[in-house]
């Protein structure tokens, strides 16, 4: 693949939004993803409504019978968001995948930007492309806490990423279902990426302050587990390989062949 096509047959890009209990957000977000992909190649929402509570679920039913685009998938309870946007992926029909948190804070008019650069960077099976958020709006003590996180991830994984919490991000769907599988992967995506011998690339995003439902971001609920899961990636990391493969060609002699 290099890049996104304007086939119409199938959606070319496929808009993964993981969703817990924010039934205020949904039409608003809904609405504004479309009118950023609008007139553009096909796409599809994806979105995944992980166990909720609250009315997210009749609510969401109810928007994908007049959305055409829209497609509504559910855990039975709640699995966390990594699960979320893995079952989104993997129920994607298109080759490109965008995601975005479902709390309203990622911008969709940044998804054709971040499209636009992964075509211009030429496509590839192992390209993504990073939201950077250049001006948080959250509390301090979140803002704080996550440059304090990405100081330590960036020093012991070397992912170059400055950004990596950011929600907002392009990459193909099969390099993601090659990653290895765990709770809370969403956060070492671009070190998953880097580790298959792909690429990543980070471009300014806007970021805005949430105006409707409840957050469910925990500093210290998320502190330990985190340090585990860094860990846990840097032990994947070592253990990983990016062998060069070869196809041969009957009857060749020596080397030759073409490399994959």
């Amino acid at each position: 693949m290099t890049g996104i096509s304007s086939d119409t047959a199938a959606p070319a890009l496929a808009v993964v939004v993981p969703v817990h209990n924010e039934t205020d957000n949904l039409a608003p977000l809904i609405d504004e993803i479309r009118a950023a992909l609008g007139g553009g190649p096909a796409y599809e929402i994806v979105y995944v409504d992980d166990g909720s509570t609250d009315a997210t679920l009749g609510m969401l039913k109810d928007l994908a019978g007049k959305v055409p685009e829209l497609r509504v998938l559910r855990h039975v309870a709640c699995c966390g968001q990594s699960a979320a946007i893995w079952t989104g992926v993997r129920a994607a029909r298109a080759p490109l995948i965008a995601t975005l948190d479902g709390d309203g804070q990622n911008d969709p008019a940044d998804i054709p930007a971040l499209v636009s650069k992964y075509n211009e960077e030429g496509g590839g099976e192992r390209l993504m492309i990073a939201g950077l958020r250049a001006k948080r709006r959250d509390t301090y003590i979140r803002r704080l806490s996550s440059r304090v996180a990405n100081g330590i991830r960036a020093g012991l994984l070397q992912d170059d990423t400055p950004d990596t919490g950011c929600g907002l991000k392009v990459f193909p769907r099969q390099a993601f279902l090659d990653f290895p599988r765990f709770d809370h992967m969403h956060r070492f995506m671009p070190a998953l990426m880097i580790r298959l011998g792909g690429r990543v690339l980070s471009v300014p995003v806007n970021h805005r302050s949430r105006e409707r439902g409840t957050s469910k971001y925990g500093v210290w609920n998320r502190l330990w587990v985190g340090i585990v899961d860094l860990f846990g990636v840097m032990w994947l990391q070592r253990r990983g390989s990016k062998p060069q493969v070869v196809e041969e060609t009957a009857g060749q002699g020596g080397a030759g062949g073409a490399a994959r």
